[in-house]
C-alpha cells in the first residue's frame, strides 16, 4: 500500500523531517529547568541558600576542629577513627556518586556534538589522569619536605648529645641512647604530620573545585522546584563533606592561622558559587556547549582527585595502619561506618 502511494511516502518524510530537529531541541534542555519557573522565587531561595550553605560548612568543617576538648574525640581515641572513617565514606561517595555522574552529564549531553563527546569517555580518562597527577603531587610533594627532616633532626640529636656530655658525664651512654631514640621518634611524626598535611590541602582542593561548579549552577537556576530540595540535600552534604576534612586538618596539626583560612575557603566556596550564578544567570546557560565542557571537565577532575585521595589517603592508610591492624572488632565498626557514611550520600545522590 505504501509503495502504491507515493504521497504518503513523501508526507512521512517529511513529517520525519520536521520532527527530528524538534526532538533534538527537546532533548537538549536544561537540568533546571520544567513547570515550575519563577524568576523572584528562585532568588528568595538563592539568597537563603547562600546563608543555609555558609552555616552547615561552618558547622560541619568546625566539629572536628573544636571538639578536641572531649576525651571521646581526641584525635587518638577509637570513636574519633570510627567517626573518620564515616566522613571517608561521605567523601568517597561525593566523587562516585555526586561528582563523576555530573561530568557524565555534561559531557555526553545532548547539547554537544557526537564527534568526539559521545565517541569516547571522556569523565573516566580525566578522572584517570587526575588520579594519577593526585598521586604524583602527593609523592613529590612528600619527597621534597621529606629530604629536609635528617637534617633537622641530626642537627636536634647533636645538640642534644653535646649537652648531655657536658652536664651528665657518668649517664652519657644512657642519654645518648635516649636522645638519638628521640630524635628519631620527631622524624617519624613529623612525617607523619608531613603526610597529614598534604593530605589536608589535596583534598580541600577537590572539594573547592566541585563546590564552586555547583554553586555555580544552582545560582544560574530560575526553578524554585528544583532549588528547594538541592538546599536541603547540599546542606548535609556539606556537614558531613566538613566533617571529613575537618577531620584531616585537625590531624595535620595547623596553626590558627592556617586552620582559620581552610575553614573559611571551604564555607565560602559554593555561596560563592551561587552569587557567581546570579550574577552570570543573563550570559550563562547550562546547555551551551562551553558551558558544559568547562564544568565536565572540572567536575572529572575533581571526582578523579577525591576518589583517590578517600581510598590512598584516608581508607587505605587508616586500615592498613597499626591501629586498625592489631584490633578487628574497631576495625569491623569502621568499616560499618564507611558504609554508612557512603551509603547515606549516595541516597542523597536521589535529591541532589
Amino acid at each position: 500500500m505504501v509503495r502504491n502511494n507515493p504521497k504518503l511516502i513523501v508526507t512521512i518524510i517529511l513529517f520525519l523531517s520536521l520532527s527530528l530537529p524538534l526532538v533534538s531541541c527537546e532533548e537538549c534542555s536544561s537540568k533546571y529547568e520544567g513547570g515550575c519557573h519563577d524568576k523572584n522565587e528562585a532568588l528568595k531561595l538563592k539568597v537563603i541558600a547562600i546563608f543555609c550553605l555558609l552555616l552547615s560548612s561552618m558547622v560541619g568543617i568546625c566539629i572536628p576542629i573544636f571538639t578536641t576538648s572531649i576525651p571521646a574525640l581526641n584525635p587518638d581515641g577509637d570513636l574519633f577513627v570510627i567517626i573518620k572513617a564515616f566522613a571517608s565514606g561521605v567523601i568517597l561517595a561525593t566523587g562516585y556518586m555526586h561528582v563523576m555522574p555530573d561530568s557524565f552529564a555534561d559531557l555526553t549531553s545532548p547539547c554537544l556534538p557526537q564527534h568526539p563527546w559521545h565517541k569516547f569517555p571522556f569523565t573516566t580518562f580525566i578522572a584517570m589522569i587526575s588520579a594519577v597527577f593526585t598521586l604524583m603531587v602527593d609523592s613529590f610533594s612528600i619527597s621534597y619536605f621529606k629530604k629536609k627532616l635528617p637534617m633537622s633532626s641530626s642537627l636536634n640529636d647533636s645538640k642534644t648529645t653535646k649537652e648531655l656530655e657536658l652536664g651528665h658525664g657518668h649517664g652519657h651512654d644512657h642519654g645518648h641512647d635516649l636522645a638519638v631514640a628521640n630524635g628519631h621518634d620527631k622524624n617519624v611524626n613529623a612525617e607523619q604530620l608531613l603526610r597529614y598535611r598534604v593530605v589536608a590541602q589535596v583534598l580541600e582542593l577537590g572539594i573547592v573545585v566541585h563546590s564552586v561548579v555547583i554553586g555555580l549552577s544552582m545560582g544560574a537556576s530560575e526553578n524554585p522546584c528544583t532549588i528547594k530540595p538541592l538546599i536541603a540535600a547540599l546542606c548535609f552534604h556539606q556537614i558531613f563533606e566538613g566533617m571529613g576534612l575537618g577531620g584531616c586538618i585537625l590531624q595535620a596539626d595547623y596553626g590558627v592561622g592556617m586552620k582559620g583560612i581552610m575553614v573559611f575557603f571551604f564555607s565560602v566556596t559554593t555561596p560563592f558559587g551561587i552569587i557567581l550564578g546570579i550574577g552570570l544567570s543573563k550570559v550563562y546557560s547550562d546547555t551551551s556547549p562551553t558551558a558544559l565542557i568547562v564544568e565536565g571537565i572540572l567536575n572529572a577532575i575533581s571526582a578523579g582527585l577525591l576518589n583517590y585521595m578517600a581510598l590512598v589517603e584516608l581508607l587505605a592508610n587508616d586500615f592498613m595502619g597499626a591501629k586498625l591492624q592489631s584490633r578487628i572488632k574497631l576495625q569491623l565498626w569502621s568499616y560499618v561506618a564507611v558504609l554508612l557514611g557512603a551509603g547515606g550520600m549516595s541516597i542523597m545522590a536521589i535529591w541532589a
